[in-house]
Parts: structure tokens; C-alpha cells; sequence
């Protein structure tokens, strides 16, 4: 069924209680949207389930999939499959998932590890009852009641439907005729399909549907919006389209830049080899490569040329991709130049190690500073939205920008919020000086009053002296 949407929803009560989870399978294929997802943002997979076949053991599959979700932080839980099978070891394979830091809880680890078997369904109630029991202690939680936000998994282009895309609700719930952005579309929800087939008026939480009202097929790990009217779904579309274009141009230089001036203090790098023994002897000399304040970690390390899938994860990770002595394909190469991702291709290895020597030296962790830039005295409230608000004021001293601000009420913080827009008159502003009246749009965690004092800031990363 997960073959039609790319997800199935189960509804399941564990031995010994009367509340039934409803559980979200998503079936993604390959590594490639897992990780898609991550690079766009989108954390849609609350648990990963790593399965094993209990006669065949960790493969080199098995070992990509196990980095993509530990470099996710999602919870991980084992299903060791195929235990009908006349060859199967599970103490082999616990000892193979031991090699790869998922200590079973069996021999004093975290890691479930469920024996089961699809063919035979022994065992799956266990699986169920698991993944209750990891939600429950992860307090997986969302909020049915507000706008709906959600993850598209899977999408394309059909003939007769226009252009259609799978979508797992991650809160609230989402309605036919709600208005929506979706990365840079945006659009109406004209119809939703579960996994059966059947056309659903509404969506909460965790479920998955096929929704179509897109004026052009989204990416996938767009996140999907609703919002309040047409005019709102034109403005965000018009400022993700501005961010992409920002986000396009980071590159190797950019992240070198972040390096330096104390923003990242870990490389993360996905390393291709050509054989397991130079794999093994860059892997280890990269890792010295670390100092006391930025370390390099390699993610993801694998013989064979650089893949698509490669790249998602540095993407993802903000990490880079090098490959030592093995090719990189010109399509890998177009999707690295269209994520954002450099591929550094080494033949020599003290070439490679004096490059990321370059990188790592001299790095230190930054220290953050606060600036105060101005107060204002709020004498006006001329619009109260949800969490959005337009407000008037007098700057009673500093200069006031479109920056971060907290929200003083009797001498008390109460809320923190951002200023989106600032005029004077009917004149947009950059900044309102000492002494002058402004107007505002601001968002905010609690709504303002009249009386209120705003004081306006702003923090930033210092780098300090490198040792």
C-alpha cells in the first residue's frame, strides 16, 4: 500500500492498555529523501526503524542507513527480520550492530532490537508495542488545533490529476480549502487521499495523504504552510524564494568563512575511498586533524564512487563531501553545484590533511554578545492577530530597528518578539531615532499593551583569539 503515497498509518493498542496509537509508516526509497528532508529543514521521522536480516546480517546499506538517522539525533530501533529462516543468527547480529555503536538494550545498551518476520508476522506486535513505548518516553506530542504544518515525502507530475504530492502532517490539521504555501508554490487543497484510497475531509497529526492543488510540483522536503489568505501566501512565497536564492550561494568558501569567525566548531564530512584500507587510513588521519576546539567528524565513510546520496547527507549536515581517488559523476556533480555542496576530489593525501589543517587551525568557540539598541514606549494598538501585531510608540531613547526585542511590563519581562516592519507615517522606515513616533508590525510571544516598554537588541557571535 506504502507504494501509492509513499506512507501507511496503523492504528495499534500495546499488551496491557486500552489507548490506541495511531503510527506513521514512511516508506522512502533509498536514503535520498531522508535526507532531502533534513537538508530542506524538515525533521518529519520522529523514530528510525533499521531493519536486519537475521541471516544476513550488517551490510554496507545497513551501515548508511544506521549514520543517516544518527546524524539525524532521531531515536533509533532495530527489527531484525527474516527470523523464520533456517540460517538465522541474532546473537551475530547484535554483535555486528555492536561494532557500530548501537549497543542493544539485551547487553546493557539503549537500542531496541525487536526479532520479527514480516513472512510469518511473528514478532510485530513487538515492533508496535516499541514504537509506543519510544514516543511515549520521547513525549512525541503535536497540537491539533492550530494551522496545519506539514512535510511533503514524495511528489510528481500525473496526467489527469495536474501535479500531486504525498504530505505527512507534522501539527495541527490539515482541511480541503485550506490555502497553503509549499516551498516556493503555493496553492488551495483541492482534494486528500489516504493510503486506501478514500478522500478525507481532514488530517490531524502523524497522518499522511496525497493532496492535490499545487500550481507546480514541490520539492520533496518542502514544508507546507496554511495560511490565512491569498496576499499572505504571495509575500512568503516571494520570501523563500529570496532565501533559496541566499541559500544557493553557500559554498566551500562560505563554510570556511562560518568556520573562522567561530560559528561551527565541528566539520562534519562524508568520505569516499577507493579501497577499505585507504578508507580506513584517511578516516583516522582526518579525525587528528581535530583540535581542542573544533573537531572533525566523519559522518558517513564508504568505499565506491560519490552518490546523490552522498551529497543529501552533507547537504543536510552542512558538511562536505571528499573523495579520494574515485570518481564523482557529472550528475552527483549537478546536484552537489544545485544543494549547495562542495565535492573535494584528492589524489594525494597530505594534499587533502593540509587543506583541512587549514580549516580546523586556530578555530575557537565564539562568545555571544548583546547590544542594546533602543527602547519604546507602546501608546497604541491598532491591530492584535494571533501572534502577529501592529502597534504604535514613542523611541524614548537608542535608535529602533527591525531587530529581536523583549517586552518590559512593569518592570518585568514578559514576552519576546521581532519587529517585521517599521514606518513613520505612511512612510516605511529602516530605523526610528530618540524622540520620534513609529509605527510597528511585530511578532510576538504575548500580546502587547499599551504602556508596555520595548527594548530593542541585538546578539551576535564574537570570534575570539585562536590559541
Amino acid at each position: 500500500i506504502t507504494q501509492h503515497i509513499g506512507a501507511y498509518q496503523v492504528e495499534h493498542t500495546p499488551k496491557g492498555s486500552k489507548e490506541a496509537h495511531k503510527i506513521t509508516f514512511l516508506d522512502t526509497p533509498g536514503h535520498e529523501a531522508f535526507t532531502a528532508m533534513r537538508a530542506r529543514g524538515a525533521q518529519v521521522t520522529d523514530i528510525a526503524i533499521i531493519v536486519v536480516a537475521a541471516d544476513e546480517g550488517v551490510k554496507p546499506t545497513t551501515i548508511e542507513a544506521i549514520n543517516h538517522a544518527k546524524d539525524a539525533g532521531v531515536p533509533i530501533l532495530v527489527a531484525l527480520n527474516k527470523m523464520d529462516r533456517e540460517g538465522a543468527d541474532p546473537d551475530r547480529v547484535k554483535g555486528e550492530l555492536a561494532a557500530q555503536d548501537l549497543q542493544p538494550e539485551e547487553w546493557g545498551g539503549k537500542i531496541p532490537v525487536v526479532p520479527c518476520s514480516a513472512k510469518t508476522k511473528q514478532g510485530i506486535e513487538d515492533l508496535l508495542d516499541s514504537l509506543v513505548l519510544i514516543s511515549e518516553m520521547n513525549e512525541l506530542k503535536a497540537n491539533p488545533n492550530r494551522t496545519a504544518v506539514a512535510t511533503v515525502i514524495e511528489s510528481h507530475l500525473d496526467p489527469s490529476h495536474g501535479s500531486l504530492a504525498t504530505v505527512v502532517i507534522n501539527t495541527g490539521t490539515l482541511r480541503a480549502g485550506d490555502i497553503y504555501v509549499c516551498g516556493t508554490t503555493s496553492g488551495k487543497v483541492r482534494s486528500m487521499i489516504d493510503a486506501h484510497g478514500k478522500r478525507l475531509d481532514s488530517v490531524s497529526p502523524s497522518g499522511a495523504v496525497r493532496v492535490s492543488g499545487f500550481t507546480r510540483v514541490p520539492k520533496v522536503g518542502d514544508i507546507l504552510q496554511v495560511v490565512s489568505s491569498e496576499q499572505e501566501a504571495r509575500t512568503l512565497v516571494e520570501a523563500v524564494k529570496e532565501q533559496q536564492e541566499q541559500s544557493k550561494k553557500r559554498r566551500f568558501v562560505d563554510l570556511v568563512s562560518r568556520l573562522s569567525e567561530g560559528k561551527l566548531t565541528q566539520l562534519k564530512v562524508v568520505l569516499k575511498a577507493d579501497t577499505q584500507g585507504s578508507l580506513e587510513a584517511v578516516k583516522d588521519a582526518l579525525i587528528k586533524q581535530s583540535s581542542a576546539e573544533v573537531s572533525v567528524k566523519v559522518i558517513h565513510a564508504a568505499v565506491g564512487a560519490v552518490s546523490e546520496s552522498d551529497v543529501m547527507m552533507a547537504a543536510a549536515s552542512e558538511g562536505v563531501v571528499i573523495a579520494f581517488t574515485v570518481p564523482v559523476p557529472i550528475s552527483v556533480q549537478k546536484t552537489a553545484e544545485r544543494e549547495g555542496v562542495e565535492v573535494r576530489k584528492y589524489d594525494v593525501v597530505y594534499t587533502l590533511l593540509d587543506d583541512v589543517e587549514g580549516l580546523v587551525k586556530g578555530l575557537v568557540e565564539p562568545v555571544e554578545e548583546e547590544k542594546i539598541y533602543g527602547h519604546v514606549e507602546i501608546r497604541a494598538i491598532f491591530l492584535t492577530k494571533k501572534s502577529e501585531q501592529i502597534v504604535g510608540g514613542k523611541v524614548t531613547d537608542g535608535v529602533i530597528k527591525r531587530l529581536s526585542f523583549r517586552v518590559q511590563r512593569d518592570g518585568t519581562e514578559v514576552g519576546t518578539g521581532r519587529i517585521t516592519f517599521l514606518k513613520h507615517g505612511e512612510k516605511d522606515i529602516k530605523e526610528a531615532k530618540e524622540g520620534t513616533e513609529c509605527g510597528m508590525r511585530v511578532e510576538t510571544t504575548i500580546p502587547i499593551q499599551e504602556g508596555d516598554i520595548i527594548e530593542v537588541y541585538l546578539r551576535e557571535l564574537k570570534r575570539k583569539e585562536g590559541k
